[in-house]
């Protein structure tokens, strides 16, 4: 059972205005291997994705109807905060990372429709990500789009790069959505995101987005299904409760409402999600 399309645009339907070089696209893309940012493109409704990645995506579905619901709600809390602070917050400047395939309302559509002069730096260490880093290039002509080949795991790395574009001296947008559920507790998650809070100034914002199976303890299923991932891809999916999902907030003030599922985030939706959701502001030292 296929979801219903979000959006139906594929890497070839977008406007490419800049480029990464195709030499500069590393490591081998393996389409026969089941990965989780296509397999997430799938539940989104895009094209992006390969059999492997459907044949997941198509179990998860029978497992956990409500997967497609879920991640599309994932992603509308991205656009109701990437506006947020956009508009009501002023920032202008946004680091995104995990920033996975090119979907409807990525972050710099969302943010420069606000201002156009809005920068956005995009990282993502997938091949086929990177394959397609024109599309998320594409700016306006007042504000700056980059594409970076990072991990979150060496954020000294990401912040080198990043600070050719952005300015750390002044606040940024953290955005780690629906990524650090990807990262195992023994690679230890929790020093690569303090890293990259403690790097930007004062002002700066944390949006966060994370995988939770105490968001509906009551769906039991919800642990069958992502048992499910990890065993057709192992080493996918590491939910955490939401004590858990706190800590990377460590020292910074949550945003009304807090730390709550995504359908709760500043939207009136019925929808589920089981994910916690939340924006924390850096406050002055």
């Amino acid at each position: 059972m296929a979801p219903v399309a979000e959006q139906d645009r594929t890497v070839d339907d977008w406007n490419f205005q800049s480029a990464v070089p195709k030499a500069a696209v590393p490591r081998e893309l393996r389409t026969d291997m089941p990965h989780l940012a296509r397999i997430y493109d799938y539940w989104l409704g895009g094209k992006n994705n390969y059999p492997a990645d459907r044949a997941v995506a198509e179990a998860m579905i029978r497992t956990v109807p409500e997967i497609c619901e879920g991640v599309r709600v994932n992603r509308a809390f991205l656009r109701n905060a990437v506006h947020f602070l956009a508009a009501d917050c002023g920032i202008r400047q946004f680091l995104d990372i995990g920033t996975g395939l090119p979907a409807a309302d990525n972050t710099h559509e969302v943010a420069q429709r606000v201002a156009a002069d809005a920068r956005i730096v995009y990282v993502d260490n997938d091949p086929l990500v990177l394959l397609h880093a024109r599309a998320l290039l594409t700016s306006t002509p007042e504000g700056v789009t980059a594409y970076l080949d990072g991990d979150v795991r060496d954020p000294a790395s990401i912040l080198e790069q990043a600070a050719a574009t952005l300015d750390l001296t002044q606040p940024v947008a953290l955005m780690l959505v629906a990524l650090m559920h990807a990262i195992p507790d023994d690679q230890d998650p929790y020093a690569a995101v303090c890293a990259l809070r403690e790097a930007v100034a004062p002002g700066s914002y944390l949006v966060l987005s994370h995988l939770g199976l105490d968001v509906y303890p009551e769906r039991t299923h919800l642990k069958a299904g992502v048992d499910q991932v990890n065993a057709a891809a192992p080493g996918t999916l590491f939910p955490r409760t939401r004590d858990q999902v706190a800590r990377f907030f460590d020292g910074w003030e949550l945003i009304d409402p807090g730390l709550v599922p995504a359908p709760a985030w500043r939207m009136t939706s019925e929808s589920v999600s089981a994910m916690w959701a939340g924006v924390a502001r850096k406050p002055a030292a």
